[in-house]
């Protein structure tokens, strides 16, 4: 049986179609020529990623129900990321919780995560540092572990990120995967329970609210031309409010994140069009681009090709399906 899988991607639709924890919308942000990579390991019950990409994105979604997933930052040099307002720095775990999460991140950005079921986690937990790990499900939540121990934790990561990519049949062995699973745990828990500090945002809390209900507003409408006043309308929020939300949350006013998305959905639209019976002004103008000249350009800027390139891309070349 497999346990592992070193994957590479050259479109976001497919990369965060491939995210086993979470429900995630990868969108780029600058650039025009994606390349990511995803390693995932199965170690008895626990789950491993590993993640890289190269360009900026900003992510969005939710963590699959049933497990805990724990995400930290792998570069060996400084880095840093925003994580729903909070600044995330090397060194520092995401707890993260089942509520809509939203991401800025860097180039050349490479993040890992760890995975239990929850039961599984509170039974580690008490047998190794005699409690539970309480995590407040109306807070975000960042953990700063011990500088020793979370250098332990980031290197099996790393170890066990190269075994994948190297030499997989190790971890068909069943004593080696659940020897490791077992350092896994261990390195975690104590991680979790003996940490230097935790910090959680609870003062953003009517941010949050307002964030999940912009959503869940484009989620809703998701091809149809949307403006900000009606949005406002519909979510119940003041445009101050709107905009102070996503800069805080999404790195961007709410026009900008807009515009963004919109040309992301444009590209999905076109991927999996049929090029016989439809054609590239159609759907830009399905999506509310009526500036046809310009949208090309910003198209092309963007993701490093013409709208009718991607139309008429054979079925085997176009990225899978894989927005929220």
């Amino acid at each position: 049986m497999d346990r592992s899988a070193t994957l590479s991607f050259e479109d976001p639709l497919c990369y965060q179609a491939a995210i086993t924890t979470a429900d995630l919308e990868v969108l780029p942000t600058s650039g025009c020529s994606f390349r990511a990579e995803l390693t995932k390991v199965r170690l008895g019950e626990l789950l491993l990623q590993r993640f890289f990409h190269n360009l900026p994105t900003l992510n969005t979604g939710v963590i699959k129900p049933g497990r805990r997933v724990f995400t930290f930052l792998t570069s060996s040099s400084p880095a840093s990321m925003r994580h729903c307002g909070m600044d995330v720095l090397s060194g520092d775990i995401i707890a993260n919780d089942s509520d809509e999460i939203h991401q800025q991140t860097e180039a050349e950005f490479r993040l890992g995560s760890i995975s239990l079921a929850i039961a599984q986690l509170d039974a580690a937990c008490q047998a190794i540092a005699g409690c539970e790990f309480f995590s407040n499900s109306a807070q975000k939540q960042l953990i700063r572990p011990d500088a020793a121990m979370m250098s332990r934790l980031l290197n099996l990561h790393e170890v066990v990120g190269q075994i994948a990519a190297n030499a997989p049949e190790i971890l068909v062995v069943n004593e080696a995967a659940r020897s490791l699973e077992n350092q896994f745990i261990h390195l975690l828990v104590r991680c979790l329970t003996e940490s230097a500090s935790s910090r959680s945002i609870n003062c953003g809390l009517r941010q949050a609210r307002i964030i999940a209900k912009f959503h869940e507003y484009l989620e809703a409408n998701p091809n149809v031309p949307l403006y900000l006043e009606d949005i406002c309308g519909a979510i119940g929020a003041a445009e101050r409010s709107l905009r102070a939300a996503c800069e805080t949350h999404l790195g961007m006013g709410p026009i900008r994140y807009l515009a963004l998305r919109r040309m992301h959905l444009v590209r999905r639209a076109l991927s999996q069009a049929d090029s016989s019976t439809t054609t590239v002004t159609r759907i830009a103008m399905e999506h509310g681009f009526w500036e046809l000249g310009r949208f090309s350009g910003s198209y092309r800027a963007m993701f490093g090709e013409t709208p009718s390139a991607t139309l008429f891309r054979p079925p085997h070349d176009r990225p899978a399906d894989g927005l929220m």
